[in-house]
């Protein structure tokens, strides 16, 4: 194996875990704020907003930056003869990505509502905001293993 064929393994390694160390993070984050809206007491509250706070900026934005970092680098790599940039999947796919980052926002942004008002919303709309990301990646998953043809 050549060093380029080495380098490209790599890469889609650290891509891999870089999605699955983002998309735990994803999962989890609306998961404490359904149990930050179900807490009653001050002491609750301020043990979500730091565990909500350091899931945020700890893990769930390196994730997405090395994510997307190693994913630019995979498509410029990639083998040629995989057509990315004719293929109506992969345009797909980039859209389901920028839905995700836009999430990924909407996360820190009701990570920062919900700092001291623990009730900005119930815990039934969070538990439905928190399936967005599973949907998004059962078509991700979809259109990358059977590259559908469209």
């Amino acid at each position: 194996m050549d060093i380029a064929s080495n380098a490209f393994l790599f890469m889609k390694a650290f891509h891999i875990i870089a999605v699955v160390c983002w998309f735990a993070a994803l999962f989890y984050l609306p998961r404490l704020f359904v149990y930050h809206a179900m807490s009653e007491d001050a002491i609750s509250h301020q043990r979500f907003e730091v565990m909500e706070r350091k899931l945020y900026r700890g893990i769930m934005w390196p994730s997405m930056v090395i994510t997307l970092i190693t994913a630019h680098f995979l498509v410029d790599w990639g083998d040629a003869t995989q057509h990315y940039h004719q293929a109506m999947w992969f345009f797909i796919k980039v859209a389901l990505v920028g839905l995700l980052v836009i999430y990924h926002f909407f996360c820190g942004y009701y990570r920062k509502k919900l700092i001291g008002n623990a009730h900005y919303k119930s815990h039934k709309f969070w538990r439905y905001f928190n399936e967005m990301p599973t949907v998004i990646l059962i078509a991700v998953v979809i259109l990358v293993v059977v590259k559908p043809i469209f």
